[in-house]
């Protein structure tokens, strides 16, 4: 059954419930010839607590859309806002996970995620307490003296959500986290950073190829079409509050996979008939 993720244009101010918007934004990368049309206007409210997915063809615009919310990009026309407020550059309200988590190399794991409280202006020792809380919360208590070089792909990727976390953030923007990882590992951090929103329920944009992971994840699934990227269609599954992993299983996950599959299908084959044409 599709949801509803109040995709309609509206007023600037965001409405009660709705921590994000985009606001008719489309972008436009270079110019003349060679310009590229990256977004066409996309109109869409996240609501505070939900786990936002973004699912779609490569090249759709994806990470774009999640780079205005987070202000490293600019829309061409539009705007991003977060409780009404238009973006207007970085904030550490929005935090950001990247594929790579981006440690500081010279830094042990405690202190890689205590850099950010003590960057606010927390002492040291309470940026420590910090740390220290959400390397429990990730279950690496055990590697806080360790460095970087030292961790697996997968410990480095549980660093940077603690660090992310420790900037206590009002939205958590992920882009394809888990993707460089093996499937095992990606199953398991899956389930962790589902039980991670369960506790914490942060707002949440997260950009994945994966449908399992985003049905798995998410509390709205938002399929965006070839470039340029549009909104497709939207679902609200409910597999994100249940807490067994073995819902993958489940008759219902297995129809919706195949609903989400069959609308990439019909996007991935344009985007190739695109590169064709070219």
């Amino acid at each position: 059954m599709h949801g509803d993720l109040r995709t309609n244009g509206g007023a600037a101010a965001a409405p009660s419930g709705v921590k994000a918007r985009f606001d008719h934004v489309t972008k436009r990368f270079g110019s003349g010839d060679g310009a590229v049309q990256a977004l066409e206007p996309i109109s869409l409210d996240i609501a505070e607590n939900a786990f936002v997915c973004l699912v779609g063809p490569s090249g759709c615009g994806k990470s774009t859309l999640l780079n205005i919310l987070a202000g490293f990009e600019t829309p061409t026309s539009g705007q991003a806002l977060m409780d009404g407020v238009p973006v207007r550059g970085p904030d550490p309200r929005r935090g950001v996970v990247f594929q790579q988590g981006a440690l500081f190399t010279w830094m042990n794991v405690r202190d890689n995620v205590a850099f950010g409280p003590l960057a606010t202006g927390k002492s040291s020792s309470e940026a420590q307490r910090i740390a220290m809380h959400y390397l429990e919360m990730v279950g690496l208590t055990a590697f806080a003296k360790r460095y970087p070089y030292e961790l697996s792909g997968g410990m480095q990727q549980r660093v940077g959500i603690a660090r992310a976390l420790a900037n206590d953030p009002e939205i958590l923007l992920m882009d394809e986290p888990f993707a460089a990882l093996d499937a095992q590992t990606r199953e398991l951090l899956q389930e962790e950073i589902k039980r991670i929103w369960q506790s914490t329920r942060k707002t949440v944009l997260w950009i994945t190829h994966s449908i399992e992971e985003a049905l798995f994840l998410a509390t709205d699934i938002v399929v965006m079409s070839a470039r340029p990227g549009r909104i497709k269609a939207r679902l609200a599954p409910q597999f994100a509050l249940s807490e067994d992993p073995a819902v993958v299983a489940s008759v219902e996950f297995m129809r919706m996979k195949a609903e989400i599959f069959a609308l990439l299908r019909e996007e991935s084959l344009a985007a190739q008939r695109q590169e064709v044409e070219r």
